[in-house]
């Protein structure tokens, strides 16, 4: 019997320690709760809670102590960042004279923890990290940039991003002619086209990428095509007809003259090119004059523009009443020779014709038995029509003292047949 009472006087504590037990258990779980879900846990896990440095990693420090040894630099980890005196010999010598006590810059984690507890800091890796991450950023975007050419080689030029080294191929290049070798094998690498580039700036695009192979193309070829499209764009949104611009010529051909308007080429009709005659565009312009052009067409759809030269000149044959009269004598160069007569340049881009009959005061059988194209002869006005756009010049009748009333009318006027006259008007 004393056995069974014990054992159920146990029993009986035995659920009472069991209750306190519980009791004590749910209470800590409140308290525990209540500590997770108070505001303030939240603000202490984030302002205060130290964070474990990985290698690799590129952290915001501030410089706390300088010594001719170490750096020490604070990154918010639960032990100071220190920059060895061997990543000091090694650092840029300004980069080193610039550091200063309370100074924020960026670092790069070497090792998370050394065998003293500190953080292993690199400052110079944090650079070039930071500028393959800017170069990175460049290629992904496509991005045209300027920078400063380092140097050249054989092969190129070298071109920085911060302390990345990149190349720029010289079948990249456009600013740049190389030179060929007498042998005409390879290019001269003491190219003096390409030592005068070192320190110029240049826009550049990256085209290829590596950083495993330390790999870095550039093109100044890409960047200008790619320069000269938004160029474009933005100049056909801009550009209004009838404008005035100033512009470079770019290139000259059997048609006409392309000007560089800034990014966008325009065209000069060779018939926009001057109210004389001209047979091709080097007779009044070459490449690399600047010049001021009159905007004639813009087609937006075809991303097409036509200039004109001439226009912003007065038209001579407005004013040739008020220069020219019946029995003056002109300077005149002969342009073009014909069956009929030979045409002459007066001064104003304006010609005139020299019928075969006013050449000489014998019969002759071609014009050519008596003047050449770019012959220059004193000349005697002997016929104006303004509004027909003509002009009647002699060479006989030079040495006449007057010339009164004179009528001549071409073979061919007022017939069904173009008189020879016609081929005078520009």
């Amino acid at each position: 019997m004393e056995d069974k009472r014990t054992a159920r006087d146990l029993g009986e504590g035995g659920g009472a320690l069991r209750q306190d037990t519980i009791s004590e258990t749910v209470a800590l779980v409140q308290t525990t709760n209540l500590a997770t879900t108070h505001p303030m846990a939240s603000l202490l896990e984030s302002e205060y809670a130290y964070k474990t440095p990985q290698h690799g990693d590129i952290l915001q420090g501030i410089i706390m102590q300088i010594t001719p040894n170490e750096v020490l630099i604070d990154v918010s980890s639960k032990s100071e960042g220190i920059v060895t005196g061997r990543e000091l010999e090694r650092m840029d010598p300004e980069m080193r004279k610039s550091l200063r006590v309370g100074q924020e810059l960026l670092v790069y984690v070497v090792r998370p923890e050394d065998q003293d507890g500190n953080v292993v800091l690199s400052l110079t890796r944090a650079q070039i990290e930071a500028d393959w991450r800017k170069a990175e950023e460049l290629y992904a975007a496509e991005e045209i940039f300027e920078a400063q050419v380092a140097g050249h080689n054989k092969g190129g030029l070298i071109v920085r991003i911060g302390r990345v080294r990149g190349f720029v191929p010289s079948s990249q290049l456009v600013s740049i002619r190389r030179r060929r070798s007498e042998e005409g094998e390879g290019e001269d690498s003491d190219d003096p086209e390409l030592a005068k580039a070192v320190g110029k700036s240049l826009r550049f695009k990256i085209i290829e990428l590596d950083r495993r192979r330390n790999r870095l193309i550039l093109s100044e070829r890409a960047a200008a095509r790619e320069w000269r499209r938004e160029q474009k764009e933005k100049l056909l949104s801009e550009l209004q007809e009838n404008e005035v611009r100033t512009g470079v010529v770019s290139s000259l051909c059997d048609f006409g003259a392309f000007v560089d308007l800034g990014g966008a080429d325009g065209l000069i009709h060779l018939s926009e090119l001057s109210w004389g005659r001209v047979s091709h565009p080097r007779e009044v312009l070459k490449v690399g004059d600047e010049v001021e052009v009159y905007v004639l067409h813009i087609d937006r759809e075809r991303r097409r523009i036509a200039l004109s030269l001439k226009r912003l000149q007065p038209e001579p044959w407005s004013q040739i009443d008020e220069r020219y009269e019946i029995g003056q004598l002109v300077q005149g160069t002969i342009t073009k020779i014909t069956n009929f007569g030979a045409f002459a340049r007066l001064d104003g881009d304006v010609e005139g014709l020299i019928h075969i009959s006013e050449l000489s005061e014998q019969r002759i059988g071609h014009p050519r038995e008596v003047v050449q194209e770019g012959q220059a002869l004193e000349l005697r006005v002997i016929r104006i029509d303004s509004a027909r756009k003509r002009i009647g010049l002699s060479l006989r009748r030079v040495n006449d003292a007057e010339i009164e009333d004179y009528t001549w009318e071409p073979e061919g006027e007022g017939t069904d047949n173009p008189a020879p006259e016609d081929e005078a008007s520009t």
